[in-house]
């Protein structure tokens, strides 16, 4: 089947994965924008005015700073929705304190966001493509959510699931139990073919995680080449 468009960004010091995804009708979504240098907003902005892009939201993965830098003025800019779990209101709190603590500029916090919640159906245009399953996915931090679109298989997962790896969990609201939890619970159970796109790192997919990623052993699965790709 068509894939949708995804052009990833790496931003700020920790090189923060963003992600643009749109459509054959040109609207599109911006996920975590963490745009921290003026190079950075050039970068994204000059992308979607040479594409003739649509941004028509911006969804968050999780309210940390390296995920949030670029949010006010990209919402500003585009005249756009943020949307964020409530859940996360404590670390968009905390994120002054973690910004000094690191020597960076504080982000500004000056958006307003729009509820996520668990099973929300998310569209950025009228195509199955373009709509997105709201997975809450507590743990690296209390808010934390993924974006499925099913008719896609693509899967963003920001800080929860990486490629060979899951998210720290020693920060304020961080829970291990509650992480495992959620990767194995509702991310896992996906199917193999889904490939994921996380806040670090490269893309990856639940079968390759599934079979291969040392934080969920000994719940590693063998590799079967079936058509359903478990």
């Amino acid at each position: 089947m068509d894939r949708i468009n995804i052009k990833s960004f790496h931003f700020n010091p920790f090189r923060e994965n963003c992600y643009l995804v749109w459509d054959e009708g040109l609207d599109c979504v911006i996920i975590d924008p963490g745009c921290y240098e003026t190079s950075e907003f050039s970068a994204l902005k000059g992308f979607i005015a040479s594409g003739k892009l649509s941004p028509k939201a911006i969804w968050l993965t999780h309210g940390h700073f390296d995920h949030i830098f670029g949010v006010a003025e990209l919402s500003r800019e585009y005249s756009v929705p943020v949307y964020l779990s409530p859940e996360d209101s404590i670390t968009l709190g905390g994120n002054n304190d973690v910004t000094i603590s690191f020597g960076l500029k504080r982000p500004d916090l000056s958006f307003v966001t729009k509820e996520l919640v668990d099973g929300q159906d998310l569209r950025f245009a009228q195509d199955d493509k373009a709509s997105f399953k709201v997975i809450a996915t507590p743990g690296h931090t209390p808010g934390c959510v993924c974006f499925y679109c099913e008719a896609a298989k693509t899967l963003f997962t920001g800080d929860t699931l990486f490629a060979g790896s899951i998210g720290r969990t020693d920060l304020e609201g961080g829970d291990y139990d509650k992480e495992i939890v959620s990767v194995m619970e509702k991310l896992m159970v996906l199917p193999g073919d889904v490939e994921v796109y996380p806040g670090h790192g490269p893309a990856t997919s639940i079968a390759e995680e599934r079979t291969t990623n040392p934080f969920l052993q000994p719940f590693n699965e063998p590799w079967e080449n079936d058509t359903d790709l478990y």
